[in-house]
């Protein structure tokens, strides 16, 4: 992957208004990703004061790639969603969000999919492959894998032990944040049964032991201890992980899900500080079966890269929590997929067939890249899967004989492309291997099947899920900056969307169908007599936003 740099946007995007123009005088410029768009309510703007400081880091999106020079491509799964939620609150509060928070395969992977279901955790997921044109590039085709999660039954879940590690320093001293993040943690209690245990680790200045662990029997003592819990004092999150791990160890149950759950703004001020630090530490840690989860509240401060680096590296689940709905989904209709890891560092490889594919591109997974010869080699991590979890890759292939992106080498051997294929094997797109390991097993297992020409006679279901997936990659990709979508529009988005929405049980699709509404306002709507903004530092310039009649958000 390349080489990763942080973004800042401190002093990026900062705007003001241009008290000196004439509003009529204004002409209408681009919005700027990133900076305010001038959505306002109640007669006044939303300032970009808060989001200013948030860090992301930053990706070179994955480029399409030759199969005569490249055939195999391999990455870990990923299925967080932080990236969606933060989107969600950018667009709410009319800001675009700038592209390095655009992560494509969480936001499609935030979404629930109608996938087959595994029979036996045993074998504890199915992959489900469709061939389709692509909506953004004439002649090219998407092959999107899907993967489903084997369910497990809540009275078969194993018991929890978790030490709720939480971030009660001065800069969690919002509505957004620590009450936030009581009420969320209330939630999750309603998830787990009479056994499980519960401790709570807090860290501000100095570190400490809150509640010692204890069953969720006694919910009146938890509660108790979450809302005694207030906000001030520098962050030492280094030091509460420690403890946190220390305390998760003691309570240590093998026959137990163990882990911990850090809940914070990602602003880490002391403790362990230098990032590769901090990742050796948690590698460390997850070999004693101790994983850790975190939970991101806030803006003005977040940190997204190192909440991603802690997940990450904790064989955890990274999800932003910006309001009680979204809480409700991660910790209690999601709790299960957060929980109970059916499948631990899985990854997948496809090997693309040169005579019938002579070009393709991930979309996404840009942080999951994976060497080839790491397929096989049960000693490199990768990302685990939970109870029921799914998720989304989609590949977007240019089919021998269509217009290439990239021209051939001069003097590089002509694949054999021409002839008609013959063989059963000629004729496949390209091979998919998934390789896993149990949760208490060290030896990974396979599964391979052929991606096939006749897999393009999707069923009607796999075709609409699918399309729902196309449609929020697109969206993604447009948020990105939409370099490799053509000629792609919001317009075109919406339509995709639309046409495969399909059960929709909590609302998700059709707020999704919301959010795209409100990137399309901002990023086209010129200036009409407000007060404009000036551009980020740098130049450029901003538009204001008149009120626009969007559907409800849910």
């Amino acid at each position: 992957p390349a080489e990763k740099k942080i973004v800042n946007m401190e002093g990026l995007n900062r705007m003001q208004a241009n008290a000196d123009a004439a509003p009529a005088s204004v002409p209408a410029m681009p919005v700027v990703q990133g900076g305010v768009v001038g959505a306002y309510e109640s007669g006044s703007y939303i300032s970009d004061q808060e989001i200013g400081r948030d860090k992301f880091s930053h990706e070179e999106q994955s480029p399409i790639k030759q199969v005569a020079q490249e055939p195999i491509s391999t990455f870990s799964i990923d299925v967080d969603t932080a990236s969606y939620a933060f989107i969600r609150q950018s667009l709410d509060n009319g800001v675009l969000p700038q592209p390095d928070a655009v992560r494509i395969e969480e936001m499609v992977n935030y979404f629930d999919y109608a996938y087959p279901k595994p029979v036996t955790k045993e074998e504890p997921f199915k992959a489900s492959i469709a061939v389709k044109n692509s909506p953004w590039n004439e002649g090219r085709k998407l092959v999107t894998v899907g993967i489903k999660g084997f369910d497990v039954d809540k009275t078969e879940q194993s018991d929890s032990n978790l030490v709720f590690l939480l971030d009660t320093s001065g800069s969690m001293d919002d509505p957004k944040k620590l009450p936030l993040l009581k009420q969320s943690l209330s939630m999750l209690l309603d998830s787990l049964k009479p056994t499980d245990k519960v401790s709570i680790v807090v860290y501000a200045g100095a570190a400490g032991t809150v509640l010692p662990p204890t069953e969720v029997s006694n919910k009146s003592v938890i509660l108790s201890a979450l809302q005694n819990l207030q906000a001030g004092g520098s962050t030492a999150g280094g030091e509460g992980i420690r403890l946190a791990y220390q305390l998760a160890k003691a309570n240590f149950n093998p026959k137990a899900v163990n882990r911990v759950i850090l809940a914070t703004d990602g602003d880490f001020n002391v403790g362990i500080t230098n990032p590769d630090e901090l990742k050796g530490f948690i590698e460390r840690e997850r070999e004693s079966g101790v994983f850790l989860s975190v939970l991101g509240f806030g803006t003005g401060n977040y940190n997204d890269d190192m909440m991603q680096r802690l997940a990450q590296n904790g064989n955890g689940v990274a999800a932003y929590i910006d309001t009680l709905n979204e809480a409700r989904k991660v910790l209690v209709q999601e709790a299960s997929a957060a929980l109970f890891t059916i499948a631990k560092d899985v990854k997948i490889q496809v090997e693309f067939n040169p005579k019938t594919v002579s070009e393709y591109r991930l979309v996404g997974y840009e942080t999951r890249a994976l060497k080839t010869e790491d397929f096989n080699n049960d000693k490199v991590d990768a990302g685990d899967i939970g109870a029921g979890a799914e998720v989304t890759a989609i590949y977007e292939v240019t089919p021998v004989g269509g217009a290439k992106a990239i021209d051939d080498s001069r003097y590089a051997p002509k694949p054999q492309a021409e002839a008609l294929p013959t063989s059963q094997t000629s004729q496949e797109l390209g091979f998919l291997k998934i390789r896993y390991k149990l949760p208490n097993e060290s030896t990974s297992k396979l599964i391979t099947t052929p991606i096939a020409h006749d897999l393009e006679n999707v069923p009607a279901d796999l075709a609409r899920e699918t399309g729902w997936a196309e449609a929020v990659a697109g969206f993604a990709q447009l948020l990105k900056g939409g370099k490799y979508t053509g000629p792609l529009t919001y317009d075109d988005v919406l339509k995709l969307a639309e046409a495969n929405k399909g059960e929709d049980k909590f609302g998700y699709r059709a707020e999704f169908i919301n959010l795209v509404y409100k990137a399309k306002t901002a990023a086209s709507m010129p200036s009409q007599g407000g007060m404009p903004y000036q551009g980020p530092v740098g130049g450029g310039g901003g538009v204001v936003i008149q009120p626009y009649p969007l559907p409800a958000t849910r």
